[in-house]
């Protein structure tokens, strides 16, 4: 449907013009052909942990989500309601996602200092502090590289988006740096799988065959007197154009039970959190479904009531979906935003950029589950307890899914760290 958008700047456009991060080439490792099928099984049964991330861009409000404070100077409208977790409560505008707190846990003493869309998004999802001229990987690259197996036939790295309706796309928000393009992410839109081309029917399989073989011998000669990292890259993509070709069935969310379908809603986001189900089920390592339209200068609480209204239901269908079919505790949950939103609530009902006091969702894997993390004086205003930033989130997260968060990449050589070495994860949220 149509959405009036809540922020008309400049500033709010850049941060919704989200990521589509490259493409599926790659530097390293000649994709062998398998059996794809029973490669995505083996590494399902392998115990092969994954990253779920959701995105609420723009900015969702802490204070209508995750650190209420009702009957404040800054709480507005809304109540604070139980939880599955004793003690524990969340916004009324969460009540789905309520019954699934005991499998979830909140940290809440986010102060990242940062008010500005790209930037923060550049700072969540890499982990690092944004310099101009420095660029390091996406989270999603991060976890394909440690959690991929070389012979996977599927990309890595997925993200699910609305369509950018026009709008640039940042690919620098998804890039995975020198970590090379084949750990960057692949974008599919609205639910749909990517565009498949299929062979022209006058062309035989043996002849594409006999013509994919004069293809590799060519290579293979191109490669005895010029190898270089592009024309892997060019062999790689080719080579998984074609699994994605053998393993289209895998991005179809249409094969997925009517009941299915309905439980999830009509929604775009509802369809989008059932293909990311999709995806965990068949082993992708990392997936990223954005939300978009958070940035509520104005209007804040009727935007809230929208937004969330169509998250909540899917959301925590999700999760309990994870849960009964035994992937959560390999699954790690993460939903963030670029940063919060100003406890204050300015005269047009709306709240603005914060990066001061706000917070994150995390579950599944090595995640305690029903913890909160630090807390935040009594209008929302500071962090009181256990200030983090998202350094400290992108460490836990990789710890969560038994990533040495700590340690090295190996890249032509040299040795990168894998995240930033003046953070760490917040031990007491890992079991």
């Amino acid at each position: 449907m149509m959405r009036r958008r809540p922020c008309g700047s400049t500033e709010c456009g850049i941060g919704r013009r989200i990521f589509l991060g490259g493409s599926i080439l790659g530097v390293s490792g000649l994709g062998h052909l398998l059996t794809s099928r029973s490669a995505i099984a083996s590494q399902v049964k392998a115990g092969g942990r994954r990253v779920l991330n959701i995105f609420l861009h723009g900015g969702v409000s802490q204070l209508e989500t995750w650190d209420p404070k009702p009957g404040t100077d800054t709480g507005g409208p809304f109540r604070a309601i139980e939880t599955t977790v004793p003690g524990l409560r969340i916004s009324e505008l969460l009540p789905y996602t309520a019954r699934q707190m005991h499998r979830l846990s909140i940290v809440r003493s986010l102060d990242t200092r940062n008010g500005d869309h790209a930037r923060g998004v550049t700072e969540m999802t890499t982990g690092r502090s944004r310099m101009p001229g420095v660029e390091h990987p996406h989270l999603g690259a991060v976890a394909a590289r440690s959690l991929m197996a070389d012979d996977f036939p599927l990309p890595g790295h997925i993200l699910i988006r609305s369509s950018p309706g026009g709008r640039n796309v940042e690919s620098e928000f998804h890039s995975a740096a020198w970590l090379g393009p084949r750990y960057a992410s692949m974008a599919l839109y609205d639910a749909n799988p990517p565009k498949f081309e299929d062979r022209p029917g006058e062309i035989t399989e043996d002849a594409d065959a006999r013509r994919d073989g004069v293809r590799q011998r060519a290579n293979e000669r191109f490669r005895l007197r010029r190898r270089t990292a592009e024309t892997e890259a060019y062999d790689f993509s080719f080579s998984q154009a074609r699994e994605l070709l053998a393993n289209r069935h895998v991005f179809e969310v249409s094969r997925e039970s009517a009941a299915d379908q309905e439980r999830y809603g009509s929604s775009q986001f509802g369809r989008h959190c059932l293909l990311a189900r999709r995806l965990l089920e068949h082993g992708v390592p990392y997936v990223q479904v954005n939300h978009a339209d958070y940035d509520t200068h104005h209007e804040n609480f009727d935007f809230h009531i929208e937004q969330l209204g169509e998250f909540d239901q899917p959301f925590a269908q999700l999760v309990a979906d994870l849960a009964e079919r035994g992937l959560l505790s390999d699954t790690l949950i993460c939903v963030m935003s670029e940063f919060g939103r100003t406890p204050k609530i300015n005269r047009t009902y709306g709240r603005d950029h914060w990066g001061t006091a706000w917070s994150v969702l995390l579950g599944g894997a090595a995640i305690q589950p029903g913890a909160v993390i630090g807390r935040t004086n009594a209008n929302g205003t500071e962090v009181t307890d256990r200030v983090v930033d998202h350094g400290h989130i992108f460490h836990t997260i990789l710890r969560g899914v038994g990533v040495d968060s700590l340690g090295e990449f190996e890249v032509g050589g040299r040795t990168f760290p894998i995240a930033d070495p003046a953070r760490q994860a917040i031990a007491e949220l890992l079991s």
